[in-house]
């Protein structure tokens, strides 16, 4: 039923621009606009400058101290990767490679969007996704985005990426356990089902969500998560001077539109990417990876 339903949305959804119900308008699929972009900000000569932004990307090490993490977990890092849009340009994916080269990290996430458009061929993509997988150290697990097709699926899950789609893995250190669930997208096809992906995770135990955006913050809340790792939003991408987005294409909060933010008890992280949508520049916002080191609470001063 599912894979019926996410296909079938992708075929009736793949060139609309404009959709009724909620996120009525997608500027990432009107593609007559993005010459139009990209003209006006060679006219202002900040385009060159923002190719230049997007190929330099940024390190961002954090530590997250939660409450259930157990003492064999602490100082457990992952790698979290998101807005990848591999096919966006010849040479994202040498620049990706080149920053986590020398990176050190026990898990790797990958919270969606792999390809530049929404529809259409992604073989360029399948072929970034395998060297970036030979390159990445250890378990990697992933989620889709907006811009995925579920036909990446079973090719990504040959390369060695595990898809969390609805659902959990529990990674075991002895006879503590980490629990990592992801959901299906949330923006576009609103296909996140948190009943299959949280349901048996234990109301106890540390638990980690790759979420496509951060969206879904109350479900995610309400169902117990920990920790929600999301992108999407690019934080803006193109951004006024100190940072602000001018759109974030996202239906939560804007302080949601990049870097840490809490809600109730779950701590939420989302990453401005390290790749761009739309067109390859970045202004304001520089692209990133992030490195996210566990804390337990036993490890914290008293």
């Amino acid at each position: 039923m599912y894979i019926r339903q996410r296909l079938g949305l992708e075929h009736d959804f793949e060139t609309q621009v404009f959709r009724r119900g909620t996120h009525f308008f997608h500027l990432e699929n009107w593609y007559s606009i993005h010459g139009l972009i990209r003209g006006t900000l060679r006219l202002l000569g900040l385009h060159d400058r923002g190719r230049r932004n997007a190929q330099r990307i940024t390190v961002r090490r954090h530590e997250i101290a939660l409450p259930n993490l157990p003492q064999a977990f602490d100082g457990c890092t992952l790698l979290h990767l998101s807005d990848l849009h591999l096919d966006i340009n010849d040479t994202f994916v040498d620049t990706l490679l080149e920053a986590i080269a020398p990176l050190r990290y026990d898990i790797c996430v990958l919270t969606g969007d792999y390809r530049a458009r929404t529809f259409g061929r992604f073989d360029r993509v399948l072929a970034g996704l395998v060297r970036l997988r030979a390159q990445i150290r250890g378990p990697a697990f992933a989620i889709l985005g907006n811009h995925d097709t579920l036909r990446l699926v079973p090719a990504m899950e040959a390369m060695g990426y595990r898809l969390l789609v609805n659902e959990f893995t529990c990674i075991a250190r002895g006879d503590d356990r980490l629990y990592l669930a992801g959901v299906d997208d949330a923006h576009f096809y609103r296909l996140d089902n948190f009943h299959r992906a949280a349901d048996e995770i234990p109301a106890d135990a540390a638990s980690v969500l790759l979420c496509h955006t951060p969206e879904a913050y109350r479900h995610a809340a309400h169902a117990g998560f920990d920790l929600m790792l999301c992108g999407h939003t690019h934080g803006g991408q193109i951004c006024l001077p100190g940072g602000m987005p001018v759109l974030t294409d996202a239906d939560s909060p804007r302080r949601f539109a990049r870097g840490f933010w809490r809600h109730h008890d779950m701590i939420g992280y989302t990453s401005v990417g390290a790749g761009t949508s739309i067109i390859d520049v970045r202004l304001n916002c520089p692209p990133e990876v992030a490195l996210h080191c566990l804390r337990s609470p036993a490890t914290r001063p008293a």
